[in-house]
Parts: C-alpha cells; sequence; structure tokens
C-alpha cells in the first residue's frame, strides 16, 4: 500500500482471519495460520498472535494515511450457522471449531474497540442463517425472506449472493458510521 499526502484521507475496507481458521481444510496436522482440526488450547497462542498481527496491520495502514483514515473490518463468517457441524459443509469433524471461531471474532472485536476510526462490519451475523442450515425453518438463524445458502463450494468464499451481501453489509457499514457524513444528514 502506498503512502499518501496529508490531504488525503482514506477509506478502507478489509476482512482479516477467515482462512486461518479453516486452512488446510483438516488435511494436515493444525498449525498457525491453518489450525483446522486445532483444539481451543492449541489454538489459543495462535489466536494471541493473530490479535497482534492484526493490531500491526492496522497501525501499518493508519501510518500511511497521516490524513486520517476510516477502516471497515469484518468479523469472520460461519458456514455451519452456528451450530459447528463440520461435516455438514462436507469437512471433517472439528469438535472445537465454534469455540476457535468466537475467540477469533472476539479478538477481532477487541482490536476494534481500541481505535475510534476502526469500525465492525458484521459479517458473522449478517451469513448467519445462510450456511449449511439454511433451509432448517426451526432454526433461530433462519431467514424466512432469503433462505438460500452464500457459500461457494470450497466453503471460506461466499457464491454471488454472499459477495453481495458482503457489498451491501460493507456499504450499510460505512454509511452508518463514516465521520466524512455532513451533519444532518442520515444514512438512510
Amino acid at each position: 500500500m502506498p503512502a499518501y499526502d496529508a490531504d488525503v484521507f482514506g477509506i478502507v475496507v478489509m476482512t482479516s482471519g477467515g482462512n486461518d481458521l479453516i486452512h488446510s481444510y483438516g488435511r494436515a496436522a493444525p498449525r498457525e495460520c491453518a489450525m483446522y482440526g486445532a483444539t481451543l488450547a492449541e489454538a489459543e497462542p495462535w489466536i494471541k498472535a493473530f490479535r497482534l498481527r492484526l493490531d500491526e496491520m492496522l497501525d501499518k495502514i493508519e501510518a500511511k494515511f497521516p490524513g486520517g483514515c476510516e477502516i471497515y473490518l469484518a468479523d469472520i463468517y460461519d458456514p455451519t450457522d452456528g451450530v459447528g457441524d463440520a461435516p455438514s459443509v462436507f469437512l471433517p469433524d472439528w469438535p472445537d471449531a465454534l469455540a476457535i471461531h468466537g475467540e477469533y471474532n472476539e479478538a477481532i472485536r477487541k482490536v476494534i474497540a481500541k481505535r475510534d476510526n476502526v469500525h465492525l462490519v458484521p459479517l458473522h451475523e449478517t451469513f448467519l442463517g445462510h450456511g449449511s442450515h439454511c433451509r432448517q425453518f426451526w432454526r433461530a438463524t433462519y431467514v424466512a425472506e432469503d433462505p438460500y445458502y452464500w457459500f461457494y463450494s470450497n466453503i471460506e468464499d461466499p457464491n454471488d449472493r454472499g459477495y453481495d451481501a458482503i457489498r451491501r453489509v460493507f456499504l450499510n457499514t460505512i454509511a452508518e458510521q463514516t465521520s466524512l457524513r455532513k451533519p444532518g444528514l442520515t444514512a438512510e
């Protein structure tokens, strides 16, 4: 990323951490940045390292914008709709998946909470009800007006419908949170 002049105000959109969780889909022993199958105890130092890396990334981005910036950082979606049953997305069982996923999202929230110019983009919440259990109307995550699957076949990427949802939630969050809005205007 280039450095900008002091008269440039940046708007940065980003995601981080999702690939750390899912790679290598359980085909290799868990390790940092590819922890599929790890226990929560194994993952704790990797989660701490992720949080430190995320803080460092944000510091470096902010340094590129001496005129200031707003950063819109998304949390991590869950293709199992909060159930945590990896076989429902054709992956090996991972008993601690939801706990580790939750800790990653908590790390993102904690990093964001320390900075006034960084805003949470709620991908996790937005994608609930659009994963492997999207048609199960009895679940609390069921979305009757849009009971469709938003993930691509590799699970870590969204399909076209999911990409549209990502675009929408980023734009809506920017419209709601930006300091660039003129006084008196609303984000409607």
